[in-house]
């Protein structure tokens, strides 16, 4: 036994010792004490028993801010013949609750921000080609549906987006609705962007080592490299244990000189991040350029360990310097200590894109296929407001959404910040309705009738939508109704199918508490019948994650972090 806890606490030593040499920073005075697990030096059953810090007092904070730490181990010291096959994901999500239902009789509107990030997807996807279910609050339901490039009609009025509805019978609930709020941006061709300042802010830490990491970062910066037009500029900054300017500001036609300075970043250090974004603003603010494109693209993991690292304090610089005309976009890659609730969270408040990016494939669907929804902002402050009719709507819910939700409010409130879309970018966002005088989630009050309604059963809802021009303070507004008239879902036409496709894959992944008895079998059916554009495979790739998701959720259901 004595030569066991020797052996042990000797393995326990070593591995610290490689973490010092990694770039972990050193315990400052004041810090809270780290505790880790026990390394054992063997594997058994083929399998590696690995160590993983676990930081007490930061995983308390993170679930007082609301975040989820994904698969946190305890510290305990445990002899090789006990110990059992440990995970090291430290991951960090945003807590995710469903919408609850509304009764239209006491709350008729809804009020949200649009969002355009697709971070959730390929993050869910990484999950699934690792053999893993996601855990819950990685799904955003809004984020897998808004993945796809929609097909809707293009503004033909002037205006920067035109907005399309359409009813259909619930696939979910038998008596129910979906309403499909579509929003298309118009299409800006590459070649007439208005100029654009990019700084990239590129994570250079110890823990960026890993191929999903640095390497394919690299990969990225140089797939945006090849779209640089001359009249473009780059400025590179990386941090680790210390900020540095790599490439000062330089033309888009010196493609050699930009593509020598990302092939040479190599990893190694502690991470810095509020000191290298303030760097980033800095030298973004002396190369900009008026009525362009101004916009930071930052690419990490996530894992700010040294100096300001809580979420709150980052969002509110980013929201500060976005005053400035300068927007922020996120990057993430990795796994095991991923930073996600940061990363989709700070890209909301810097007027930017969420991002995650799992394989280079995904890097040139963001900064290729789709580079003008990237960068070049077409309205700002966009938000929808949706009024139900009492006469015929007696219940809702909005699907996803879940940390975009606004007061009533902040609707006409120019100053309240909401989400902004690109040029080319389709939103879609789904109510689930009940009709009147059908039953629907919520039981019937003893004591409180709802108010006889007045006025007309035409209508299920009234849209509208607000938003600004880029560099303007004052909003416009486009407003329709939703006719109160519905079709099978097998007549919707095919951007229809798919979003409620991906809308239930999302759902049954969070545990398809409002699919009703629509299973694995029948979401994989809905998503063979799209019958929609695919251009670029995404509808394929999508196919084949919902039979990876049925496979792995036939098995034992793994710890989803709740």
């Amino acid at each position: 036994m004595p030569s066991r806890t020797f052996a042990v606490k000797t393995a326990a030593l070593a591995t610290l010792a490689v973490l010092a040499a990694c770039g972990t920073p050193h315990p400052q005075a004041g810090a809270p004490t780290v505790l880790y697990e026990a390394a054992p030096a063997a594997a058994r059953d083929g399998v590696m028993y690995e160590r993983a810090p676990v930081a007490m007092q930061s995983n308390l904070a993170a679930k007082r801010s609301g975040v989820t730490l994904y698969g946190q181990i305890h510290a305990k010291y445990l002899p090789a013949a006990e110990a059992r096959p440990l995970r090291t994901d430290t991951e960090r999500y945003q807590k995710q609750p469903e919408n609850p239902v509304k009764a239209v009789a006491q709350e008729p509107v809804s009020t949200f921000s649009i969002d355009v990030d697709t971070g959730s997807y390929a993050n869910v996807r990484r999950f699934l080609n690792n053999g893993r279910l996601p855990p819950k609050d990685a799904v955003r339901i809004e984020e897998i549906v808004n993945y796809f490039p929609y097909s809707y009609p293009l503004p033909q009025d002037g205006r920067p987006f035109a907005v399309h509805t359409q009813t259909v019978d619930s696939p979910w609930q038998s008596e129910a609705k979906l309403i499909k709020i579509g929003i298309q941006a118009q299409d800006t061709a590459k070649k007439d962007l208005p100029p654009a300042n990019l700084v990239f802010l590129v994570d250079v830490s110890g823990s960026m080592t890993d191929p999903d990491k640095l390497p394919l970062v690299k990969k990225t910066l140089r797939i945006l490299t090849e779209q640089l037009r001359p009249q473009d500029k780059v400025t590179l900054i990386t941090y680790a244990s210390g900020e540095q300017l790599v490439l000062p500001p330089t033309s888009g036609k010196d493609k050699d000189t930009i593509l020598r300075a990302v092939n040479a970043l190599h990893a190694g250090g502690a991470t810095s991040g509020e000191r290298a974004l303030r760097m980033a603003y800095e030298q973004a603010e002396k190369a900009y350029v008026k009525n362009g494109i101004n916009r930071i693209l930052l690419a990490t993991d996530g894992d700010f360990n040294v100096g300001v690292s809580d979420t709150e304090t980052l969002k509110s610089l980013v929201a500060e310097k976005r005053k400035s005309g300068i927007s922020l976009s996120t990057l993430g890659y990795g796994t095991g200590n991923y930073n996600e609730a940061m990363m989709e969270q700070i890209a909301d408040a810097g007027d930017g894109n969420y991002s995650y990016i799992d394989s280079e494939k995904e890097a040139r669907k963001v900064l290729r296929h789709q580079l003008t929804s990237t960068l070049a902002t077409v309205a700002q402050d966009v938000k929808i407001q949706v009024e139900f009719n009492p006469a015929a709507v007696k219940e809702y819910r909005l699907v996803g959404y879940t940390n975009r939700t606004l007061r009533n409010e902040d609707f006409n409130n120019d100053k309240a910040d909401a989400g902004d879309i690109g040029s080319g970018h389709s939103v879609t966002a789904l109510y689930e309705i009940i009709p009147q005088g059908k039953t629907g989630w919520l039981a019937d009050s003893r004591y409180q009738q709802a108010p006889a309604a007045n006025g007309s059963k035409n209508e299920y809802a009234y849209v509208k939508v607000r938003y600004k021009l880029p560099g303007q303070s004052a909003s416009k507004l486009i407003e329709q109704p939703v006719p109160a008239r519905s079709i099978p879902l097998a007549q919707a036409d095919a951007d229809t199918r798919l979003a409620l496709a991906a809308a239930s894959y999302a759902q049954q992944l969070r545990g398809g508490e409002y699919n009703g008895r629509l299973d694995w079998n029948a979401i994989a059916k809905m998503a063979a019948n799209t019958q929609a554009r695919d251009p670029y495979g995404l509808i394929a790739e999508f196919q084949e994650l919902v039979a990876t998701a049925k496979s792995l959720s036939s098995r034992q259901p793994e710890n989803k972090g709740e």
